[in-house]
């Protein structure tokens, strides 16, 4: 699986997750501090489960 399509599909699990944060009425602070912790954990998989072994 290629890293931006793996990107995307975890972008659109965050903006459906902010979506509801808002419909929830969670403080907008909130909101944007959980979508870069769920950023920063998107990019760490991302690159690990798309990343090439060396060959031995």
């Amino acid at each position: 699986m290629s890293y931006t399509l793996y990107m995307v599909g975890f972008l659109i699990v965050i903006g459906g997750l902010v979506y509801g944060a808002v419909l929830m009425h969670i403080p907008t602070q909130w909101i944007v501090v959980g979508s870069v912790v769920l950023v920063g954990m998107a990019i760490l998989k991302g690159v690990k489960a798309t990343r090439q072994r060396d060959p031995s």
